[in-house]
């Protein structure tokens, strides 16, 4: 029984392969991509990803097809791209337009900590952990040392006295 060790593509077979496909591979990228700059960098890509490919391919000759997958599944990750950027709408800027609209924000983000100060320690330590530096549930029950059931319960009764307080200031308005 003999068994065949396949060499990596070497170097001149890589430029034989480029010089040989490169633009049958640019034409199909472009009817894919639509845009010539985008469809050679995403060529470009394919006969990197080739290089780089420590193994070398199983099948030599399967080079070809190896690159047209790539540089489909290339064009598609850069249509995927496209379309988030696209779809990508910037928040409205935080700040408020004049300086009556500042005051009343200052006023409502006082009355906010106000609001956080009254909350009993626990849940206060909840709702910042959570809010203001982000954390999830399992990391906020690891730094406090409680149960991931217990910050859900902790921050659900933190919100709700938030909310009753903050009514409560808005009644007496």
């Amino acid at each position: 029984m003999t068994i065949e060790v396949q060499e990596p593509v070497r170097q001149v077979e890589l430029a034989e392969l480029y010089a040989a496909h490169r633009l049958g591979l640019v034409r199909l990228a472009v009817l894919l991509v639509d845009d010539l700059a985008s469809a050679e960098d995403v060529v470009q890509d394919a006969f990197t990803a080739l290089a780089r490919r420590s193994g070398g391919l199983r099948d030599p000759s399967a080079a070809v097809g190896y690159l047209r997958v790539s540089v489909v599944n290339g064009a598609r990750s850069m249509l995927r791209r496209r379309r988030t950027v696209r779809g990508y709408v910037p928040p409205r800027p935080l700040e408020p337009e004049g300086p009556e609209d500042r005051a009343v924000v200052a006023e409502e983000h006082r009355e906010l900590l106000d609001a956080v100060k009254a909350l009993a320690p626990r849940q206060r330590e909840v709702l910042v952990l959570r809010y203001w530096s982000g954390l999830s549930e399992a990391e906020i029950a690891h730094a406090l040392g409680i149960s991931p059931g217990t910050v859900k319960s902790t921050a659900s009764r933190a919100l709700d006295v938030l909310e009753r307080i903050l009514g409560d200031k808005e009644d007496r308005s």
